[in-house]
């Protein structure tokens, strides 16, 4: 895979460099925000590594930045910044996966390996449909009724999850799990309230209600 780094710590940056390439990846290494958003929007890119404090512009702001122009490469924060509110902060502005410092780059090492096997694993020209409603997994556009849809990075992701589950409850621990990578039950309403996005976005200026909260079990979309 080509991969961005963005860390200006020459320590941590020399041991993902020696450890990645060592895993067979091609890197960019980038110490500066600023320089790193310019060659993270240019693309080119499987995969952005990229750490929350920087000069210039920091990994946060960088990562909104990135969403708003709809570049879709997956993002791995890799950051010493460890509290709950700040994972999930990341993880809602559109990273799709969060490492704490210090780590074993094992672990890195298997989370790489899982974002680019799930990046893989869209088929060409897959869109999904459900009613007036059109999701490009390819070009991470959605549509009702021929009206384009803006969406968040992980609003899209849901959006995408619920609709390959069409007609399917799916739990609140399942959409945690498959959307945030939560394998522990953290005390948000990030759930909730990207449900609650979706709805305004997807079904409040259209006719048919399409995604429906089953009380008691999840959520689910249908017509």
């Amino acid at each position: 895979m080509k991969i961005l780094v963005i860390e200006d710590d020459l320590e941590a940056a020399a041991f993902l460099s020696a450890g990645l390439r060592s895993d067979g990846h091609e890197l960019t290494m980038i110490q500066d925000g600023r320089e790193g958003l310019v060659a993270a929007v240019s693309g080119g890119y499987d995969l952005l590594i990229l750490d929350r404090m920087l000069p210039s512009i920091d990994g946060l702001t960088i990562l909104r930045t990135l969403r708003v122009a709809k570049v879709g490469v997956p993002v791995l924060f890799l950051t010493t910044i460890d509290g709950v509110d700040d994972r999930v902060e990341g993880l809602r502005a559109g990273a799709d996966d969060y490492l704490v410092k210090p780590f074993a780059f094992e672990e890195l090492s298997a989370r790489v390996t899982a974002l680019a096997r799930r990046r893989s694993t869209i088929p060409a020209n897959s869109t999904l449909r459900i009613a007036d409603l059109e999701l490009d997994r390819m070009s991470q556009t959605v549509t009702r009724a021929g009206k384009r849809i803006v969406l968040q990075q992980k609003e899209f992701q849901l959006l995408e999850y619920l609709m390959l589950h069409e007609n399917q409850v799916v739990t609140r621990t399942m959409i945690l799990e498959a959307v945030w990578h939560y394998h522990f039950m953290p005390v948000t309403l990030v759930v909730e309230s990207h449900i609650s996005r979706l709805r305004r976005k997807i079904d409040r200026d259209f006719g048919q209600e399409l995604i429906h909260t089953c009380r008691g079990s999840g959520y689910k979309i249908g017509c």
